[in-house]
């Protein structure tokens, strides 16, 4: 910029000195000839001087423009956010969703005071001090002298909660073999971060591994998937290897209610739980001449007994860690119907997760063999582990769907899902509240029975005007079914785990296409059986149900009525 600003003084000093020169030479008639002519090609070599100077500066000039545009046009190539396109190594996504649900429980029972204060009181008058075998001979003798209290009942409303959910979804193609994805996630509810709730009774109460960012658990942002996929051929048959943190919740058939593309791998009857292992697939195709054939063995762990997690306080811990094996298989699909099949497996089930809540009351056992129980009058955080390894657990999915455009020329997508689930329990829990219970996997009083359960889940989604969707849902789960759906997106519970039948409508609407629509949905449950999601204690029938069954509230019936927004980019 100085150099240039110096070429501009000398072009314009060699102006006026040319001036000054022709006004010399028009008042300069006494000049001799040879003067004359030196002037001339004085003037012309200041001629050719100055249009060469122009000529620099008119250069530089050019080149600052040049540059600057240069500079303007990174800038803008970088705040388009074009960087990790030129480097080529990871792209985002957002999926941001704020949601209002309005909540209401209906005769939800429990004990009352004069029972649960007994766990309070010095025995024999109450349970504190006393042994496995008095107290459970109290609590038989109550029963079979008929001084076990009624249950109370009573309702509770939540008119309105607002929830915000957000994911940051991440991919990558390393090359046309290896490719990464990824998900983080936060999800809270308005007015609260605290992450931990009080418990009722239920898994969902808990914070744990399996459903750290699929509940609203506060402002953090955790990792919710993350895992690589390598993709090769053995002779002609494709396969796929993949390990991380799997793709295991919202798997189909909740692509229609959650409008969006498969969440994850697990038909979601059976699994939406989050969990860390691999899987390989084999696409056979062209092996079987039957469309989109494939078969994905699958791995995981549900739970590591090490590293801390339980026997915090002895020198090593007695339990096994949760290991779950299954099968994903796609025995057919054209593009409009397809039939999934799983299977899986759970060795050594234990009796709960290493997690933190908020426990009504603290019980321990002494080194005696005596019980104590503990109000939990200050609402103190509790650090849960499991305490057992309470049995193994089986279960099988078979799930149908189909679109009716090309038989009827009717946009409707239907889905049918049958699923079943097997029991062994192998011992009682050893946690003191349970083992006075005598509760194990789908057991109460000892009784360590083999139990088989199924459910039915099955829905019709219709087109409506302006490229609306109309859904409408059923679900009803037997007596002893079991599945592992902690993760599900309710705040109520999740309505595949439900023992008794669950009703729900939505109405989505798009506005940008897939990318912003708004979603106006009812559900409605209708509970047959107690502790639906739970692996400790026998179902009762919550007709028939008694203080003892009630320790913690039992939910009949819920209805609920939400609406949301959601965008997706």
């Amino acid at each position: 910029m100085k150099q240039k600003k110096r070429l501009k003084k000398r072009f314009f000093a060699g102006i006026f000195g040319l001036l000054f020169l022709l006004s010399l030479f028009s008042v300069s008639a006494v000049f001799a000839e040879n003067d004359v002519q030196t002037l001339k090609e004085q003037l012309q070599n200041m001629s050719r001087q100055m249009d060469e100077l122009q000529k620099k500066i008119e250069a530089m000039e050019t080149a600052e423009t040049e540059k600057k545009e240069q500079i303007e046009e990174m800038d803008e190539r970088l705040n388009k956010a074009e960087l990790h396109t030129a480097t080529d190594k990871i792209s985002f996504g957002i999926d941001f969703r704020t949601r209002a649900d309005s909540i209401h429980y209906k005769d939800i029972r429990v004990a009352p005071s004069s029972l649960t204060n007994m766990f309070f009181g010095t025995y024999p008058a109450g349970f504190n001090g006393a042994t496995l075998a008095q107290a459970q001979a109290a609590m038989a003798g109550m029963v079979a002298g008929g001084m076990v209290p009624p249950v109370e009942k009573y309702d509770v409303d939540n008119d309105i909660i607002y929830t915000n959910r957000l994911r940051l979804e991440m991919k990558a193609k390393v090359n046309d073999n290896l490719a990464f994805a990824g998900r983080m996630a936060a999800y809270k509810v308005f007015g609260d971060s605290t992450g931990v709730n009080f418990n009722h009774g239920s898994l969902g109460d808990v914070t744990f591994d399996g459903n750290t960012s699929s509940l609203p658990h506060g402002d953090t942002i955790r990792l919710e998937r993350a895992y690589f996929n390598y993709k090769n051929y053995m002779g002609s048959v494709p396969y796929n290897l993949s390990l991380g943190r799997r793709p295991s919740t919202e798997g189909p058939p909740l692509e229609y209610r959650n409008y969006s593309l498969e969440g994850g791998s697990p038909i979601a009857t059976v699994i939406n739980w989050q969990y860390d292992g691999a899987s390989l697939s084999f696409g056979l195709e062209d092996v079987t001449n039957i469309p989109g054939f494939d078969v994905k063995l699958c791995y995981g762990v549900g739970f590591e007994s090490g590293y801390g997690n339980s026997g915090s306080l002895s020198s090593a811990s007695d339990l096994n860690d949760v290991h779950l094996g299954g099968v994903i298989a796609t025995l057919f699909d054209n593009d409009t119907t397809n039939a999934t099949f799983l299977y899986a497996h759970a060795w050594d089930v234990t009796d709960g997760f290493t997690g933190l809540t908020v426990m009504p009351f603290i019980a321990y056992k002494n080194d005696d063999g005596t019980y104590n129980f503990e109000k939990n009058y200050g609402g103190y955080i509790s650090r849960l582990e499991p305490s057992t390894n309470i049995g193994d657990w089986d279960a099988a999915s078979l799930l149908l769907r189909t679109n009716l455009t090309e038989r009827f020329d009717k946009n409707i997508d239907l889905f049918l899902a049958g699923s079943w689930s097997h029991t062994s329990p192998s011992q009682i829990s050893k946690n003191p509240f349970y083992e006075i219970m005598g509760q194990g996997l789908l057991s109460s009083n000892g009784n360590l029975e083999s139990q088989d359960g199924y459910m039915v889940y099955a829905g019709a989604i219709f087109p409506m005007p302006l490229d609306a969707k109309l859904g409408l849902e059923y679900n009803y789960g037997s007596k002893y079914w079991f599945n592992f759906t902690g993760a599900e997106d309710s705040l109520v519970s999740s309505k595949l785990a439900a023992r008794g039948q669950v009703y729900e409508a939505y109405y989505i609407q798009p506005i940008f296409g897939p990318k912003f629509f708004v979603q106006l949905g009812g559900q409605y449950y209708d509970y047959d059986y107690t502790g639906s999601g739970n692996p400790l204690g026998a179902p009762v029938k919550i007709d028939e149900l008694t203080s003892f069954d009630a320790l913690f509230p039992v939910v009949d019936k819920v209805w609920n009525v939400y609406l949301s927004a959601t965008l997706r980019y």
